[in-house]
């Protein structure tokens, strides 16, 4: 396979939220060509007013492609953009590469590759964590399925998007590492709610508190940078809730698959969905402490 580069790769992107805007920016900061795909064009419309080409659909998106990311919602969605009628799959000639960027599931990734060999394609699974702060900033950690080849050949792209790319095994390999990543998160985002909330109840200065916790042992990603969104009553989305939820669900769903007993993520799972049930579901996940608050009866 050749090696991805600006001026022959031609790129397909599917899904400009959140996430995706920004890092099918970064791509064409760096020169390659893209044609984008949006169910809501509106979202898409600065990246078009960059030069991307506009798409009627996933397959029309592929047929002017070499590579082809999608990072959308759910795994229906998946389903939709890349193994639908009009989906990427679709209108991809051989040699196409796929690379689905959702967090989604493991199986959904394995049968997307069978699919795509089926048809002369590769494919990958690439899931992300790092966020909107690490989409902006290019400075996302990329979890990477699939085989070698394909993965060496369009590292130049990922390293557009990412500072760590670590190839995690065969197909399914990323989806499974990033189950891990949000089976801890999830722990971590209870302890930050449950401490800040703590905190505010003591009549601490919490942003003091912040300052000195953040670089201890205590410290972490969820607390130094939502934390002080927390503070600012700043809830809006770096990472949708309902799509937390549907990322517990699908890691309680493969633990329980193995055997395992993971109380702690199904905690966290009932307490988010705690969170959907007060409306709060395209909030971003710090939203979490307004819930503990409720049970509580707390209000600052």
């Amino acid at each position: 396979m050749r090696v991805a580069a600006p001026g022959t790769t031609r790129i397909g992107w599917i899904g400009t939220g959140v996430m995706g805007r920004s890092m099918c920016g970064h791509l064409m900061a760096k020169g390659y060509k893209a044609t984008i795909y949006s169910r809501t064009r509106d979202k898409a419309a600065d990246l078009v007013a960059k030069g991307a080409e506009w798409a009627a659909s996933p397959r029309e998106v592929a047929e002017k492609s070499d590579v082809v990311f999608s990072i959308v919602g759910f795994p229906a969605d998946v389903r939709e953009v890349i193994l639908g009628p009009t989906g990427a799959l679709a209108g991809a000639k051989p040699e196409t590469v796929i690379v689905d960027m959702t967090t989604s599931e493991p199986s959904l990734a394995r049968e997307i590759d069978a699919a795509a060999k089926a048809k002369g394609l590769f494919s990958l699974d690439a899931p992300v964590s790092g966020g909107d702060i690490g989409a902006r900033n290019a400075a996302l950690s990329i979890m990477v399925g699939g085989e070698t080849a394909v993965v060496e050949a369009i590292r130049p792209l990922f390293e557009c998007m990412g500072k760590s790319i670590i190839h995690q095994g065969p197909i399914g390999s990323g989806q499974h590492t990033k189950m891990v990543n949000q089976i801890l998160i999830a722990g971590n985002m209870v302890g930050v709610c449950e401490a800040l909330m703590y905190a505010f109840k003591a009549g601490l200065d919490v942003e003091r508190v912040l300052q000195t916790v953040g670089g201890g042992a205590a410290g972490s990603w969820s607390l130094n940078n939502l934390g002080p969104r927390i503070l600012k009553g700043d809830y809006e989305p770096g990472f949708f809730v309902e799509h937390f939820i549907k990322d517990m669900g699908i890691a309680l769903a493969e633990a329980k698959a193995m055997g395992l007993v993971v109380p702690g993520l199904a905690l966290a799972h009932q307490l988010y969905l705690a969170v959907q049930a007060q409306g709060l579901g395209r909030k971003g996940t710090q939203s979490l402490i307004l819930a503990l608050e409720h049970i509580s009866g707390f209000k600052r």
